[in-house]
């Protein structure tokens, strides 16, 4: 009896524990904490758009950390706003979770990363933890096992990102992280990642999946049925110009414009061969890029918004 009582304590503890980490994880101070921030924001931010016409560019890190709305809007007369949000959330959980921002008369531009675009089943490695923080567990059809097991992690920071926390807040006066910077009221970015690891050129190395041609499909006659319009487009990246590259992005290319109107440079294939442009990732792109990029998306896009 006296071991069993002794033992309380330590199970009063661990419920304990855990909703501390989910707090720091889900409401202030992890990463996922600050993805659902953006993600509130720019639906808030689009929502105040008064405008019968609107561009949507929507993705992951690759357009949000790539595109600059407010340059776009001044090329092309009409509002543009930036809803990318992070490629690690799958199409499986990325589409649904824009949607709501999509109204009538809209241009939507589907930008997805050559990652999501090969997922075989269209979940990645935090969309638990995006349907979870965002008050819609198993958005994105997550096997109820696996939405168990990464519900329960939530509640585990990892030693990393408590540390880095913990120097930020010493250093800094404040928790720092990916998309915790401020952003415009386009949804653009304010502050530029560096990367501080020698450059390598990315290879993609599968094609389009069937899981991910569907739920494009899909999604775009979700968009038509609200009375918006859907354009995809291939992702700018530094990579490789091998022959399995050029394939699997020509496949890609092929599959994606049968299903809508496809923006890319048709030599290029959207693949960059100067890392100079690049901040920290194959996708994301330093101001000087983004500038280019936009500029070039911006001409693509003046068919249809005339």
């Amino acid at each position: 009896m006296g071991k069993s009582l002794k033992l309380v304590p330590w199970l009063l503890a661990l419920p304990l524990a855990w909703l501390i980490g989910y707090s720091y994880n889900v409401i202030y101070g992890g990463g996922i904490s600050w993805l659902r921030i953006m993600y509130q924001n720019k639906l808030e931010l689009a929502s105040e758009i008064d405008s019968q016409r609107r561009v949507i560019i929507i993705g992951g890190s690759g357009v949000h950390y790539t595109i600059n709305a407010e340059q776009i809007e001044q090329e092309l007369g009409i509002p543009v706003f930036n809803l990318g949000l992070d490629g690690k959330l799958g199409l499986n959980v990325l589409l649904p979770s824009v949607l709501p921002a999509i109204r009538e008369g809209d241009i939507v531009v589907l930008i997805p990363e050559y990652l999501m675009l090969s997922d075989s089943d269209g979940l990645g490695e935090i969309s638990s933890w995006f349907g979870v923080a965002t008050g819609k567990p198993g958005l994105g059809d997550i096997p109820p096992k696996q939405l168990l097991q990464d519900t329960w992690l939530l509640g585990i920071p990892s030693l990393r990102a408590l540390t880095k926390s913990g120097i930020d807040l010493i250093t800094k006066g404040q928790l720092e992280e990916y998309y915790s910077d401020p952003l415009t009221n386009r949804g653009d970015p304010t502050k530029t990642w560096e990367r501080s690891s020698q450059w390598w050129k990315l290879t993609v190395n599968e094609p389009i999946s069937p899981h991910s041609i569907a739920m494009i499909n899909s999604f775009q006659q979700q968009v038509e049925a609200k009375g918006a319009t859907l354009l995809l487009s291939l992702s700018w990246i530094y990579g490789s110009t091998d022959p399995q590259t050029v394939k699997n992005i020509q496949i890609t290319a092929k599959e994606l414009e049968a299903i809508a109107p496809l923006l890319y440079n048709r030599e290029s294939l959207n693949i960059k061969t100067d890392s100079s442009l690049f901040a920290d990732t194959h996708y994301h792109l330093k101001p000087e890029g983004r500038k280019l990029r936009s500029q070039e998306l911006a001409q693509q896009l003046q068919p249809y918004v005339r």
